[in-house]
């Protein structure tokens, strides 16, 4: 199991933030979950470029946070469906002011991520 070497700062915000939404994929699941897709297979139809195992990882860890929360039907095979708690539909607003940000900042985003892409490449 994976132990932290550095305690994380909980007496910043943004840390915080940082703290339960690091993960490549928890706002796109958070985000797809508020849409509508609540089961595991939707999910990784929306996000077919992450691995079964990280989304499962992705998922029990916004669980964990409190931000969703999973409902296993009883039957053969199982069921799973993911919700957004309250606590996690309170972070959709801010999921969408930062969407919109990159739809109005797009062009300028590709560039500078491009620029930044071709350098690693080069060295």
């Amino acid at each position: 199991m994976y132990e932290r070497k550095i305690s994380p700062n909980l007496n910043c915000g943004l840390d915080l933030i940082a703290e339960v939404l690091y993960g490549k994929w928890k706002i796109r699941l958070l985000w797809f979950i508020n849409e509508g897709h609540r089961r595991p297979s939707e999910l990784q139809r929306k996000i077919p470029d992450a691995s079964r195992r990280v989304l499962n990882i992705q998922l029990n860890e916004l669980e964990e946070h409190e931000l969703i929360s999973k409902v296993i039907y009883p039957q053969a095979p199982p069921k799973v469906e993911y919700s957004l708690t309250e606590f996690g539909r309170s972070l959709i607003p801010v999921i969408a002011a930062l969407g919109n940000w990159g739809d109005e900042n797009a062009g300028r985003l590709r560039t500078v991520i491009s620029k930044r892409i071709g350098q690693n490449h080069d060295q």
